[in-house]
């Protein structure tokens, strides 16, 4: 059986899937206790970001929202869909307009960090207390600012090959 993916974009000002968002989202904060932000903050926040999003039929399996200056504010894919290369997608489609990207992810939510440094992410810094709930952070960079389109399309190329 073949499964139809197709992606579309809320640009920036537009909000039309921010109800899917914010569904899955609380769907991944009630499984895994990460994701937690208040839904005002989420809502603005989705709607001033370029969101990047990954629909199988009609449903929402993974969405970015990435701010202009190239920081993901989230990256969410669907428990049931994470290891099939969503992910990736939604960091690349991140990748199109920044020659660097960069994220929060919770200290203790190691399979965001290992997804994020097998992307090639870096750990920059941990910030004590970052969370509202008090919980700590890293943040994450990805790319120098040269060529970063070129190093990611050649992981990309090697981690297809590779798998």
């Amino acid at each position: 059986m073949s499964v139809n993916v197709e992606t579309r974009v809320d640009a920036p000002g537009s909000a039309e899937f921010v109800e899917s968002a914010w569904d899955l989202k609380e769907r991944i904060r009630e499984r895994e206790d990460v994701l937690k932000q208040r839904r005002a903050f989420f809502v603005d926040a989705y709607r001033r970001a370029n969101d990047h999003l990954l629909f199988e039929d009609d449903d929402l399996v993974g969405f970015a929202s990435v701010r202009r200056d190239g920081y993901i504010l989230f990256l969410a894919v669907a428990p049931e869909r994470r290891g099939e290369g969503y992910g990736k997608r939604l960091v690349a489609a991140a990748l199109q307009d920044h020659e660097s990207i960069s994220c929060h992810a919770r200290a203790t939510n190691e399979g965001a960090l290992s997804f994020y440094e097998h992307l090639g992410f870096e750990i920059q810094r941990r910030i004590t207390g970052y969370y509202e709930d008090g919980g700590d952070a890293y943040y994450l960079r990805l790319g120098d600012g040269t060529s970063l389109r070129e190093k990611f399309a050649e992981f990309f190329r090697r981690s297809v090959v590779g798998e």
